[in-house]
Formats: C-alpha cells, sequence, structure tokens
C-alpha cells in the first residue's frame, strides 16, 4: 500500500465543481486529491492577430499558482512568467486545442485560466481536466447565445500523472510520491484513447519499455475513468 493507502492503480478522490464562478462564461473548480484548481473560461469575440481573416477561432491557457498554494512559499510573477508557467500553460492549451474544431468558433477567442490555490502535486494534469469542463460549459454558453451553430468538442479529454514509486508503477502521483520517484510522467489522452502528449522523464536510471507501458496502461485505465467523471460533473451521457 501506498502512505495514502491507495492501491498503485488507485486514483486521488477527485471532485468536479462545474460553474464555481459565478462570471464567467464557464468554470470549474477540480480537485485531485489535494491539488485544487479553479479553472475559467472567458470569452473574445476577436482572435489573436495572426490568425484575422482565417475564418476560425482560437483556445489558450493561462496558468498561476497562488503564493502559499504549496509547502512554502511560491513567488508571485509579476513581470514575466517563469519557464515552468509558460511550459505548463502551453500544455494546457495545445491539450484542449486538440479535441476542439476551431473552424466551427469563427472569430471567438476561449482564454482558460488556471489558478492553483492548493497543490500536492499534479497541477498540470489537473489544470487540464478542470480546464477541458470550463471550456465545454463556455461553448454550450455561445450555443444557447447563438454565436456559434454547433458544439465544436469533437471528443473529450483529461489528464493523469503516473510515476515508477519504490520500483512500482503508480497512479495518481501526490508531492511525496512525486518528489521521490524514479521515473515521473504525464499523459493526455482522449476518450478514444488517442495520445495527446506524453511527457516522461528518469529521475535516475532509465527506464525500460515493460516500465514505460506499464506507465501507458496505467494512464489510460486513470483517464477513462477522469473522462466519466467530466462527463458525470457536466451531465452528459
Amino acid at each position: 500500500m501506498r502512505h495514502s493507502n491507495r492501491e498503485n492503480n488507485q486514483l486521488r478522490e477527485i471532485e468536479l465543481i462545474p460553474n464555481f464562478n459565478p462570471y464567467a462564461e464557464g468554470s470549474c473548480l477540480v480537485k485531485f486529491g489535494g491539488t485544487h484548481v479553479i479553472c475559467t473560461a472567458s470569452v473574445e469575440d476577436k482572435v489573436p492577430a495572426w490568425l484575422k481573416g482565417q475564418d476560425r477561432g482560437w483556445v489558450t491557457a493561462e496558468y498561476a499558482m497562488l503564493p502559499r498554494s504549496a509547502q512554502v512559499r511560491v513567488p508571485r510573477e509579476c513581470k514575466k512568467p517563469s519557464g515552468r508557467t509558460q511550459e505548463i500553460q502551453r500544455l494546457v492549451g495545445r491539450s484542449l486545442r486538440s479535441v476542439v474544431d476551431l473552424t466551427k468558433m469563427k472569430d471567438i477567442s476561449i482564454c482558460i485560466d488556471c489558478d492553483v490555490i492548493q497543490a500536492d502535486g499534479g497541477t498540470r494534469v489537473a489544470s487540464i481536466t478542470g480546464g477541458f469542463v470550463a471550456l465545454y460549459l463556455a461553448l454550450q454558453k455561445l450555443i444557447q447565445m447563438k454565436k456559434i451553430k454547433e458544439n465544436p468538442i469533437k471528443e473529450f479529454v483529461a489528464a493523469v500523472s503516473c510515476d515508477i514509486y519504490d520500483g512500482e508503477a503508480v497512479l495518481d502521483v501526490d508531492y511525496e510520491e512525486d518528489s521521490n520517484s524514479q521515473v515521473d510522467m504525464n499523459f493526455v489522452m482522449t476518450e478514444s484513447g488517442k495520445i495527446v502528449e506524453i511527457q516522461g522523464t528518469a529521475e535516475g536510471d532509465p527506464f525500460d519499455e515493460m516500465q514505460f507501458n506499464q506507465l501507458l496502461e496505467l494512464g489510460k485505465k486513470g483517464i477513462a475513468e477522469i473522462i466519466k467523471k467530466q462527463k458525470l460533473a457536466l451531465g452528459v451521457d
């Protein structure tokens, strides 16, 4: 058993609370155990300059950690986002765009803001998972307002972390496991099982194909369960 008393293939308690923010077009408070992220979707009737005239929309993301969301204070990024922050927000944006038909939201931009209010590992995968719920809600509102004709979502997408910890493959790691793992892996996958992105690093000795496949199977299982929770939160069959 892990220190959290979970089985190796067991997710943390995951909660998705839709419409958490009363002002955003779409929002979700996502909880992966002790990691809590507020995801909001804001709509603008314009696209970046480089997209003008292309008859398509845009989905992007921003990410930030509140100063005391972690075990030690995280300085505010007042001037320029750190390299880590930029990498995560680009990951979130890529992940969400991968399941959106941008031609069905002409000249509309949606920005997903992911603000970590409490961090216990897996903030990026929680941001993708909750960010999708916020995006889905915002697009539903655009349909109701007759700004778009149909939902541009092609399929659901979610993400989860998997590590090699104490020599064993484990699903959905918390901070204690993540900070002491031998292999760190993040999976972003769609409902149909297609891979959007895999981020994997050996923290010590290199890992082999058998270990990678173990992590991949755990990731598939976890993401399938998470997508069920997304659908439940959104009231979608």
